[in-house]
């Protein structure tokens, strides 16, 4: 199901002749990213889901999860593609923005998505630094989420700058909820020669984990509204909070009904990686 909105402006583009160009490399790299992040919400979905049903696991956010890869047999070779691949991804939502490279124009809804874009791409860098400092030893990469809002925190106006990042996430969770329930997800993924079977299996997967990630991002953005409000960094959480919460308020069940969202997610986004349409 496509939005008319930028059915329009794509259409309007490629009528003056002015759709953005994307080089190859970008789109390689973009694409590895995309199955990085898809690869990193599955991990984090499996292992939540197998602690929400006793089954072992465990609740993770990010970071934790990189923890988890470098703990592996070639732990350190394997932290290093996710941060490649995190740079890859974060690039590209810069070129997302600065390139138009979705076609969301100059409009104030355009802007804001393109704005959507920057703050993907600051924190997807921020994810693969982190990577990187783990990899050099510098960092655990715990209690993330705290320290980087402590820090906001502390900043002239802080209080104000964590309750417009709250606002941001509770906006881009409603917004992933709205993208499952309307399929407008599966927008630019060019699949039409994809059986049917395994297309509706993936789709639903999308569907199921669009509206999954947008309850955790809801979920975390109301932590942050709590940190601004109280200007107590310790109020923030991630996703691991989001699952804490999940499971004291609606149970284990709701828990596991979410990571199995998430890991559909991530199931998703491999796809995506593969198929997803660039302008080249």
């Amino acid at each position: 199901m496509n939005n008319p909105t930028y059915a329009a402006k794509r259409a309007g583009k490629k009528a003056i002749g002015s759709l953005p160009k994307t080089e190859k490399w970008v789109e390689h790299f973009a694409r590895f990213g995309y199955a990085t992040k898809g690869a990193v919400y599955l991990l984090i979905g499996i292992l939540a889901a197998m602690a929400a049903f006793g089954a072992g696991g465990q609740t993770s956010g990010t970071t934790e999860i990189f923890q988890t890869i470098l703990a592996q047999p070639f732990g350190q070779f394997l932290l290093a593609l996710v941060a490649l691949g995190f740079t890859g991804y974060a690039i590209w939502r810069f070129v997302q923005a600065i390139k138009d490279a979705e076609y969301r124009g100059s409009d104030t809804e355009g802007m804001l998505f393109r704005a959507g874009y920057i703050a993907s791409g600051l924190l997807y860098g921020f994810f693969a630094f982190t990577a990187i400092k783990m990899i050099m030893g510098s960092s655990s990469g715990g209690g993330s989420e705290q320290t980087f809002v402590g820090k906001m925190l502390q900043q002239p106006a802080g209080e104000w700058l964590v309750g417009i990042l709250a606002v941001a996430a509770i906006a881009k969770g409603l917004y992933q909820i709205y993208k499952g329930y309307t399929n407008e997800f599966v927008k630019d993924v060019r699949d039409g020669h994809v059986k049917k079977e395994i297309k509706d299996i993936y789709q639903t997967l999308g569907k199921i984990g669009y509206i999954a990630r947008g309850i955790v991002f809801a979920i975390v953005g109301y932590f942050l509204l709590q940190a601004a409000l109280s200007s107590n960094a310790s109020q923030a959480g991630g996703t691991d909070s989001a699952f804490s919460f999940l499971s004291a308020t609606g149970g284990p069940l709701l828990m596991g009904i979410i990571a199995i969202g998430l890991a559909g997610y991530g199931v998703f986004q491999i796809v995506k990686a593969k198929y997803k349409t660039f302008n080249t």
